[in-house]
């Protein structure tokens, strides 16, 4: 089984302290360097523009693209973002075998390194799905990975047992043809629910803290067979098979995903 993991806006500039990891290259830096080239000759102004941010951090990543080229240590990607989704992953306390057993079994989406393997080193950054840039030929991110990334992530699911578990954001399927990977491989997308009442309704914050704690608990707990994904439980989350159950392993990939619903109860 693969997984998907989004990135996130929030990266770390340095950490106290980096667990020993052999750092890999990521698989389309020159591509990233070329983006960074780009972002580095606007102006403040612009890239405020560009990314829908303040001028407060357009400045920090202007200055970081600027920086992109010097020597500069750089972290382990599952250890430089830090977003909601990351701080419940808590990479930081994982253990080294931890660490290296995901590097074959987790992905994260990028906008500016397209695919990351956990143990890719990476500089902080920010980017956006929609920006074009001389370096794109013409295409915003989505369409510029599309082509590329694609191919990679159906072939690294099938490569392995034909399962993709899609913890990122839905914003991150543009990256690719999504149709095509749900024909040739078996999507599992858990759903978090907060229960209020009768009615049941995704709530951000709840949905990336989840998608963290579940990517932990897969990597820590070496699962492989995704009923086993049913014994998550994290923050009054549990599974609850009467809503979107988990369908039979030996599925078809063109079916429908499985959608696994996760229910935390709430204030009645």
């Amino acid at each position: 089984m693969q997984i998907i993991l989004a990135s996130a806006k929030i990266m770390n500039d340095k950490l106290k302290s980096i667990p020993y990891v052999s750092l890999s290259r990521p698989r389309f830096q020159n591509e990233a360097e070329a983006f960074a080239r780009d972002m580095a000759q606007y102006s403040t102004d612009t890239i405020a523009e560009m990314l829908g941010c303040s001028q407060q951090i357009a400045a920090q990543n202007r200055l970081r693209f600027m920086q992109f080229f010097e020597e500069k240590l750089k972290l382990p990607a599952i250890l430089a973002y830090h977003g909601q989704a990351y701080k419940h992953l808590k990479a930081e306390t994982l253990a080294t075998d931890d660490l290296n057993y995901s590097q074959g079994k987790l992905w994260i989406t990028s906008f500016l390194y397209g695919l990351l393997r956990p143990l890719d080193g990476i500089l902080p950054y920010r980017m956006e799905g929609l920006v074009e840039l001389p370096s794109g030929g013409g295409q915003n991110m989505f369409g510029f990975w599309k082509s590329r990334l694609t191919d990679m992530l159906i072939d690294s699911v099938k490569a392995d047992d034909g399962i993709l578990i899609h913890l990122a954001t839905e914003e991150y399927q543009h990256l690719f043809d999504w149709q095509r990977v749900r024909r040739e491989v078996h999507i599992i997308q858990p759903l978090f629910y907060v229960r209020k009442g009768n009615d049941l309704k995704i709530q951000a914050v709840w949905a990336k803290t989840c998608r963290g704690a579940m990517t932990r608990f897969i990597i820590e707990n070496r699962i492989t067979n995704p009923e086993d994904l049913t014994a998550f439980y994290y923050e009054g989350f549990a599974y609850e098979p009467a809503l979107g159950a988990l369908g039979p392993m030996g599925r078809l990939p063109e079916q429908e995903p499985d959608y696994p619903h996760f229910i935390k109860q709430g204030e009645q």
